[in-house]
């Protein structure tokens, strides 16, 4: 009897691990999705001039405004839309955030970018394998990661009056830190979704879930790049 007990467990465990990792997968495909539009977007915006145009301006900002407001209002209501809605709002913010992300071409060199996009890739593969294989629960560690994202934001806005290079560098330092650890903890959560049952709610439920991992971990990836650009980054001047 025990040992049908054992091999129904066995059963079940690695019925939950295959259904995470097709649910991994559909998260990871999402991201790279979004990233891919968002490189080709930038880049094609940068090479044909209008960002020159654009930074500055009021729409800039208020095209930041709205990336913030799609980003809010997906995560808050992903449950109530439908799926196409879901996958609409984040395609839109992913081709959005390469029109506003554009604008690094006019600080840094392209093969500065594309050596911390790299360098940003290699950082971001390695925590998401620890965040899959730890048998340790980042659950603690990721409040504290989102503690040091919220003083990030904060330093950032106080830095903006006070331009203190020494604080720029130092919440530099600080985001990769927040944004790796961010990385571990996303990961891990959405592997942990897969296993308590998502492939099982229906096709609906299982596109909205992948559309909300997959921006998590596009934000993630984004904001390390973004950070490790402050240090690798070779200024254009």
């Amino acid at each position: 009897m025990q040992t049908q007990y054992q091999t129904r467990d066995i059963t079940l465990t690695r019925a939950r691990q295959e259904a995470s990792t097709v649910f991994l997968a559909k998260v990871f495909n999402w991201m790279a999705i979004g990233l891919a539009l968002t490189g080709i977007v930038a880049y094609f915006f940068a090479e044909s001039g209008m960002v020159r145009a654009l930074v500055g301006s009021p729409l800039f900002f208020i095209l930041i405004l709205v990336e913030l407001g799609m980003v809010f209002y997906l995560s808050a209501r992903v449950e109530k839309m439908q799926p196409a809605t879901a996958t609409g709002l984040f395609v839109g913010y992913s081709v959005l955030n390469g029109v506003t992300l554009s604008s690094i071409f006019l600080a840094y060199t392209q093969a500065s970018i594309a050596t911390t996009f790299l360098i940003t890739a290699g950082m971001f593969a390695a925590m998401a394998v620890y965040g899959l294989v730890t048998k340790r629960d980042l659950s603690g560690m990721g409040s504290f990661m989102f503690m040091g994202l919220i003083g990030i934001i904060l330093a950032s806005i106080v830095n903006i009056f006070l331009k203190s290079p020494a604080l720029y560098w130092a919440i530099s330092a600080i985001g990769v830190l927040v944004f790796v650890g961010l990385t571990a903890y996303d990961v891990q959560k959405i592997k942990q979704i897969g296993e308590q049952g998502i492939m099982e709610q229906g096709e609906g439920a299982i596109r909205k879930g992948a559309i909300i991992g997959a921006l998590a971990l596009y934000l993630d990836f984004i904001n390390l790049f973004l950070m490790l650009l402050r240090f690798f980054g070779g200024s254009r001047d």
